[in-house]
């Protein structure tokens, strides 16, 4: 097998990312379309011998690098993100006290989940979730805190007035719904 070919079709499919026509390879490296075959085929033989991460997924017309499935694990725990720890929950609870509550400043979170909110809220800017809407006018003047539009897209709405009625989900057991 000719090495510096073998590595410019691979070349080739790496760049491209979709199903290539074995005609294009042939046309691009002016081969014949059955010698440009027989060299895919052996592409193939070879990445499968050496278990090598990708493969050559070969049909009648085109050819693909594709991942190899035996390391379809490492692939899914690389795409899947970890689960979230207890800090996420903070910081989803964090984000709806905003979403319903907004504007609202630090203490105003606080009082509703009953522990200090520094660190998500700074996440939550740091996301792009939340910003500064202005300051309240009181003796301090503490930052106020909105939504963003980067929240309305990540969480699929068109706007605030599509987030779900938080009186339903935030009554306790005795009906108490003052908390939010």
């Amino acid at each position: 097998m000719d090495r510096t070919i073998a590595n410019r079709i691979e070349c080739l499919l790496f760049v491209s990312g979709e199903p290539l026509p074995v005609s294009e390879i042939a046309r691009v490296l002016d081969m014949n379309e059955a010698e440009t075959r027989a060299l895919l085929f052996e592409m193939e033989r070879i990445y499968a011998e050496e278990g090598r991460g990708i493969r050559l997924h070969i049909t009648d017309a085109s050819v693909q690098l594709v991942s190899n499935r035996d390391y379809a694990e490492d692939i899914e725990k690389l795409l899947q993100p970890e689960q979230t720890r207890s800090a996420g929950q903070s910081i989803m609870e964090t984000l709806a006290i905003i979403a319903y509550k907004q504007p609202v400043t630090r203490a105003d979170i606080e009082a509703v989940r009953g522990v200090r909110c520094e660190y998500a809220v700074s996440q939550l800017q740091k996301m792009g979730f939340i910003e500064t809407v202005g300051r309240k006018d009181c003796a301090g003047k503490p930052m106020l805190f909105g939504t963003t539009d980067k929240f309305l897209h990540k969480f699929g709405l068109h706007s605030l007035t599509e987030l779900p009625d938080y009186l339903a989900y935030s009554e306790d057991e005795e009906g108490d719904s003052s908390l939010i």
